[in-house]
């Protein structure tokens, strides 16, 4: 079964970090987490996909502005497999998203909405949220 978290209202300035650990259900298709000011302005929309659903495991980042989505970035998705454990960290510090991945993989994605604080995370899709953590 999917879920959908929302926390609002987080007011968490550049420097800040969320830890997010879960599931990802053995059958998935994709899952989403976003970051933002709120549901239609996202500075980071973060969303590995899966085969057999998708051509191949990717990533897709993005973000929107006033719930119109802008260029996607693509990249190969080795380090996320349904069924298994996770922990993803978010570090937010301005200019851009820093996500760390399993197995020390890393990438980064530009604060296009010149955004000063997170405000809104959305987590949505074929992932079982066991914990969420802010520093």
């Amino acid at each position: 079964m999917t879920q959908e978290i929302f926390i609002e209202n987080m007011k968490l300035p550049p420097g800040s970090c969320i830890k997010v650990l879960g599931d990802i259900l053995p059958n998935a298709k994709l899952f989403r987490i976003n970051l933002g000011k709120d549901e239609l302005n996202i500075g980071l929309h973060f969303n590995p996909r899966f085969k057999p659903h998708y051509p191949d495991n990717v990533i897709v980042c993005n973000n929107s502005k006033q719930g119109r989505w802008c260029q996607e970035i693509r990249e190969k998705n080795p380090q996320f497999v349904p069924g298994q454990t996770i922990s993803v960290s978010f570090i937010f510090d301005g200019k851009q998203f820093l996500v760390n991945m399993p197995n020390n993989n890393q990438m980064t994605f530009p604060n296009r909405l010149n955004l000063e604080e997170i405000d809104f995370l959305g987590i949505y899709g074929d992932f079982n949220v066991k914990k969420v953590d802010f520093e």
